[in-house]
């Protein structure tokens, strides 16, 4: 109880802007203005919303003591059932995010679509043409199931299935990536700026460690995103332009899923989110359960490759009691 209180106090101090610099709320100064002044343009019913949640709130110049096997621009493992930090370092620092930018955009997904739409895939959703960019090979005219696109989104990272998301829902990128920064913001992510659905490079689209938790903290409270995180492998169907039926078979990104990631004994990963673009570095967050069933959330923001980013998640995952 102690524990809550004193989360609550610390987030009313940050909102309020009665905090001295060493928690203050919103650490750049450079930030585009939406972002320096929506704590302040809060109503109050809104402000009460979000002085409700249970979240864990970090200082922003708050660091752990440095773990020399944790060597990532950011890290972060937080006990969400607890509101308890366990480890924190680095987590307000800007960060491109690279594909885990789309669990915001589930979060857009599951908020305001209808999974049982069925999405006609646009020329522009079957037309990236960046190189490295992750697609599941959506052509112009193909009907897909949105839970399905969502569920290809989350597994397999498809950056097509991205755009053909937003642009059902918000009728284009740009609208999307709109409502994308509203919601997180409501969240109290004020740190995070989003220009697209999918993560590929763009210098304005950034988030940090501290912001994404606070994104997928609020996923958690639904049901279908967590059974989408937890699939290993996902085999969709779908209908071409043609009409034609056909299928596509995805495995998912996240090697604890797959088998090819040490996981500690005592822990039980639910599913979470890679990232990857040479900016960005390897990314992941992950939610998962100890044996007595609490949950976590843990992140590791730019490693240096996909193998140092597993074994300094799993390092990380060690830390669960």
């Amino acid at each position: 109880m102690k524990k809550r209180v004193f989360c609550i106090l610390l987030l009313v101090i940050l909102l309020t802007g009665c905090s001295n610099s060493s928690i203050a709320a919103i650490p750049y100064e450079d930030n585009i203005s939406l972002n320096k002044n929506y704590l302040l343009n809060l109503s109050n019913s809104e402000k009460t919303d979000l002085f409700a949640k249970d979240l864990t709130v970090i200082p922003k110049d708050f660091n752990s003591p440095k773990d020399p096997k944790l060597n990532s621009l950011s890290s972060l493992l937080v006990n969400v059932t607890d509101n308890e930090m366990i480890y924190a370092n680095n987590i307000y620092a800007r960060i491109y995010p690279a594909s885990i930018t789309k669990i915001a955009t589930a979060l857009v997904a599951l908020k305001y679509g209808e999974l049982t739409d069925t999405v006609t895939i646009s020329k522009n959703a079957s037309s990236i043409s960046e190189a490295g960019a992750k697609l599941c090979g959506f052509k112009e005219g193909d009907q897909v199931i949105l839970a399905d696109l969502l569920t290809s989104l989350l597994v397999y990272s498809g950056n097509d299935a991205g755009i053909a998301i937003a642009e059902h829902i918000s009728g284009s990128v740009p609208e999307f990536a709109n409502t994308m920064n509203e919601e997180v913001r409501k969240l109290g992510a004020v740190h995070t700026n989003f220009v697209n659905p999918h993560g590929l490079h763009e210098e304005d689209h950034y988030t940090t460690a501290y912001d994404l938790y606070l994104i997928l903290n609020e996923l958690l409270n639904y049901d279908e995103f967590l059974d989408m995180i937890h699939l290993d492998k996902y085999t969709l169907y779908y209908k071409e332009a043609s009409g034609k039926k056909a299928k596509k078979i995805f495995t998912s990104t996240d090697r604890y899923l797959t088998g090819e990631a040490y996981i500690p004994k005592g822990v039980h990963v639910l599913g979470g989110k890679t990232g990857t673009t040479s900016k960005a570095g390897s990314c992941l967050i992950l939610t998962s359960e100890d044996m007595e069933g609490q949950k976590y959330i843990s992140i590791v923001l730019k490693a240096d490759s996909s193998d140092d980013l597993f074994h300094q998640m799993s390092h990380l995952l060690s830390f669960i009691p």
